[in-house]
């Protein structure tokens, strides 16, 4: 009776695992002559472009921004520390529809800031502003709240030993805290990265599918869906190669730890 519990558990599991792989071994496969002159025609170099540009952009700011923001939950406790990261690892759980949309209600015309920016003459909704921002909504928890989980980590009596060695709070941060939780917050710039890269409900709600100006990579997979599948196919494998890529690189690395697993 175990063995066969045994067995048959396997057996389920690995039945998972075929069914994991299947449709990336279908998309490989079911590609035919010129699916690859058609991908291009449809825009796959454009829409591959804006999408590295606008990720590298977003998590650029999302470094700017998310590094004190993680050591200032690093450092405190209590009631504002939990809601506010609380906040922070909402749009991890938030639908990508509902992200667009209220980044609309916030930012779009007739929203709570969207008038007072149109005063000014800015306009975010369907411009590139609206890419960036849309995947720095979804990927800010990706990068927060694993390097604060870092920053706990870093033993307070070397910030002590620092301090009384003459290094100020920005020495001991850059000489100290940040060296010691490089491996985290790299590998979690990376699947902040990886997260911005690969966003399509908000950016498509938020920015839009203008070509050229707002059509990124998961954007156009979805506009080619439209027509021919061949086309769709190919800007997918291209945009599963950039994640293999990233995953090779996360399991050859020390930053392999921000996904909670060593090897």
């Amino acid at each position: 009776m175990n063995d066969a519990l045994r067995h048959g558990g396997r057996a389920l599991g690995f039945a998972l695992v075929a069914f994991l792989l299947l449709p990336f071994v279908a998309l490989a496969v079911t590609l035919s002559d010129g699916d690859f002159e058609r991908a291009v025609d449809r825009g796959l170099w454009d829409a591959l472009w804006l999408s590295l540009g606008s990720t590298t952009l977003a998590v650029g700011l999302l470094a700017l921004t998310g590094t004190p923001l993680a050591w200032w939950l690093a450092r405190r406790e209590g009631w504002w520390a939990r809601r506010i990261e609380g906040l922070v690892r909402l749009p991890a759980v938030t639908p990508p529809a509902v992200a667009g949309v209220a980044l609309l209600a916030a930012f779009g015309r007739g929203g709570l800031f969207g008038d007072t920016l149109a005063e000014a003459g800015v306009s975010i909704p369907f411009t590139l502003s609206a890419v960036v921002l849309a995947q720095l909504f979804v990927a800010a928890p990706f990068f927060v709240l694993p390097v604060a989980d870092a920053f706990r980590e870093v033993d307070d009596e070397l910030l002590w030993t620092a301090r009384s060695l003459g290094s100020g709070p920005t020495g001991v941060f850059f000489r100290v805290v940040l060296p010691m939780s490089a491996p985290t917050f790299v590998g979690g710039l990376a699947m902040a990265w990886a997260r911005a890269l690969g966003e399509f409900g908000a950016t498509l709600v938020f920015a839009g599918n203008l070509p050229g100006a707002t059509q990124t990579l998961p954007v156009a997979i979805y506009a080619a869906m439209e027509g021919d599948l061949g086309p769709a196919r190919v800007m997918a494998l291209v945009l599963l190669a950039f994640a293999l890529f990233l995953f090779a690189a996360l399991r050859t690395s020390r930053v392999e730890r921000v996904l909670g697993k060593r090897t």
